[in-house]
C-alpha cells in the first residue's frame, strides 16, 4: 500500500460508508478512533477489502489514513500542515482545516439545509476526518486551488508543487479514472480535473480543464446541491463554449466551405426533428434548447445549423440535408447531399 494507491483510491482499502460527521455539541473521536471503528465513532474501521491496484473504489477511510500517515511524518497537526503549505501559499485566506470551526470562522459560515431545504438541527458537523471531509473554504479560494494547479501543470507556478509533482495529480494511475487525488476524464474535445464534495447539509463540485485555463467551483449549502451545481455546470459550458461540447474535427483533406446560419422560428425548428431513415442509413436529429443536432444513429451528434428554411447543414463536414415536405406542409424526409452523392432519407418517427 501506497501514498499513490491512497490517494489514488487503488490502495484496496474499502469502507463502504461516507462520513457524516459529529453534532459540535457532541463527543467526537480521534482519527484513530475513526480508522479503527471505535466509540465514539459513528462508522465501522476501515479494511482491507482487495489487493492494491486491483480496482478503483473511492474510499475516504484511506485518504484519512493519509491524513494520519502525512501528520505522524510531518510531527504537526494536518491542519496546520495544510494552513502553512498550501492554502496560504495558493491565497486561500478564507479557508482552513479547523474542525470544529473557530467563532471568528463561524460567522461567516454556511448553514447546513437537508433535502428538502429546511435548516439542519445543527448549522453544521464537525469532522476529524480532515483530508476527507474536513476543509472549510469558499468557491473563490477553491477556484485558486484549481488555477495553482493549471499553472503549475505548464510551468507557471510552482508555490507549493513542482510540474512534474503536480502532472502525477492529473495523470491516471493506470486503474480507474483517478490520479493523485483528481478524477480525470475525457468530455468531448477536452481532458478535465475534478472532485465533488458531500458533507452533512453541504454539496460542491470543482471542475477544470487540464491544459486551457478554465474551469468552475460551486458550492451549496444542501443535500440537494449537486442537482443545483449540475445545471449550473451545463450552463457554464454552453455560455463558454467549454471543448467539452466541442464536435470532433472534420477528417478529410477539404475544409468544409465557410456558410452562413439564420435563425428560424421554433416552430419550424420542431419540424424538422424525428427519426429518418434509408435502408443504409437511420439518421436523428433533435431539438433542444433552440438548437438542432443530429447525426446517423450510433454516430457522435453534430450541431445543425440553417442556411435557408428547409436547408440545414454541419459546420464539421461538406454536407447537406435538403428537407422535404409533402402537400400539407409537414416535413416528411431529407435528401443528405454529400461528396457529390445523395441519399434519401424518409421520416418514421
Amino acid at each position: 500500500m501506497t501514498p499513490r494507491g491512497l490517494t489514488s483510491h487503488t490502495s484496496g482499502l474499502g469502507d463502504g460508508f461516507g462520513f457524516p460527521g459529529y453534532d459540535p455539541a457532541g463527543p467526537v473521536p480521534t482519527v484513530i478512533q475513526v480508522l479503527e471503528g471505535k466509540p465514539p465513532s459513528n462508522v465501522p474501521r476501515i479494511f482491507m477489502e482487495r489487493a492494491p491496484m486491483t480496482l478503483m473504489e473511492y474510499s475516504g477511510g484511506g485518504v484519512t489514513l493519509m491524513q494520519l500517515a502525512l501528520s505522524d511524518a510531518r510531527k504537526r497537526p494536518f491542519a496546520d500542515i495544510l494552513r502553512d503549505q498550501v492554502l496560504r501559499p495558493i491565497g486561500m485566506m478564507h479557508s482552513t482545516f479547523e474542525q470544529p470551526l473557530p467563532p471568528a470562522r463561524d460567522a461567516n459560515a454556511a448553514r447546513a439545509h437537508d433535502a428538502s431545504g429546511k435548516a439542519r438541527g445543527a448549522k453544521w458537523h464537525v469532522y476529524p476526518e480532515l483530508a476527507a471531509a474536513g476543509l472549510w473554504t469558499t468557491a473563490s479560494d477553491l477556484a485558486r486551488f484549481a488555477i495553482e494547479v493549471q499553472k503549475s501543470s505548464i510551468g507557471q507556478s510552482n508555490r507549493v508543487l513542482s510540474r512534474s509533482t503536480v502532472m502525477e495529480m492529473l495523470t491516471p494511475v493506470g486503474v480507474g479514472d483517478y490520479a493523485v487525488g483528481f478524477s480525470i476524464d475525457k468530455a468531448g474535445q477536452g481532458w478535465y480535473f475534478s472532485h465533488g464534495g458531500a458533507n452533512w447539509g453541504f454539496q460542491s463540485l470543482l471542475r477544470a480543464h487540464k491544459s486551457k485555463g478554465y474551469g468552475f467551483a460551486i458550492m451549496t449549502n444542501g443535500d440537494r446541491g449537486g442537482a443545483l451545481a449540475s445545471e449550473i455546470s451545463r450552463r457554464i459550458q454552453k455560455a463558454y463554449e467549454w471543448d467539452a461540447l466541442a464536435e470532433p474535427a472534420p477528417r478529410g483533406y477539404m475544409p468544409p466551405p465557410p456558410r452562413a446560419d439564420i435563425t428560424l422560428p421554433r416552430d419550424v425548428l420542431a419540424s424538422y426533428a424525428g427519426v429518418y431513415q434509408a435502408p443504409q442509413m437511420t439518421f436523428s436529429i433533435t431539438l433542444d434548447e433552440g438548437q438542432l443536432s443530429g447525426a446517423p444513429v450510433g454516430q457522435t451528434r453534430s450541431r445543425l445549423f440553417v442556411a435557408a428554411r428547409d436547408t440545414l447543414f454541419p459546420r464539421a463536414t461538406n454536407a447537406t440535408l435538403i428537407m422535404s415536405r409533402d402537400a400539407d406542409g409537414r416535413v416528411v424526409g431529407f435528401v443528405l447531399r454529400q461528396g457529390g452523392q445523395e441519399l434519401t432519407l424518409r421520416k418514421v418517427q
